[in-house]
C-alpha cells in the first residue's frame, strides 16, 4: 500500500484520529491511551499498530511499557494529495468562471 493510502486508511477511523490528537499533546503509554476510551485495551493496541504501520506514530519500549508519540511529518503525504486536488479544482473552477463570463 502506498504511503498516502496507509495514512488515509489510518485516519479513516474516529478512534485513531482521537488517539492522534491525544498524542499531539505529548507521549503516552498504552494504558494512558486506553484509559481515555470505552473500548478494550486489545482494541486500542490494534489501533496503535495501524497508526504505527502508517508511521503516524512512533513506539519506544521502556522496560515493559510501550510509549507512543505522534509523527506529524507523516501527514505530509495526505497534505500533498489535498494540495494537488485543491490546485486541480481551482484551475477547473477558474476555467468555468471564464467560460461563463465570456457568454
Amino acid at each position: 500500500m502506498s504511503n498516502v493510502n496507509s495514512v488515509f486508511s489510518a485516519l479513516a477511523d474516529e478512534s485513531r484520529r482521537k488517539i492522534l490528537v491525544m498524542l499531539s499533546k505529548g507521549t503516552m503509554n498504552v494504558n494512558e491511551i486506553a484509559g481515555k476510551f470505552k473500548i478494550s485495551r486489545p482494541a486500542i493496541s490494534k489501533h496503535l499498530r495501524i497508526l504505527e504501520n502508517s508511521r503516524l506514530v512512533h513506539q519506544r519500549k521502556e522496560g515493559r511499557e510501550r510509549y507512543y508519540s505522534f509523527n506529524p511529518k507523516q501527514l505530509n503525504a495526505a497534505i500533498h494529495w489535498f494540495q494537488f486536488y485543491n490546485g486541480f479544482w481551482d484551475n477547473k473552477l477558474n476555467s468555468l468562471k471564464k467560460f461563463i463570463e465570456s457568454k
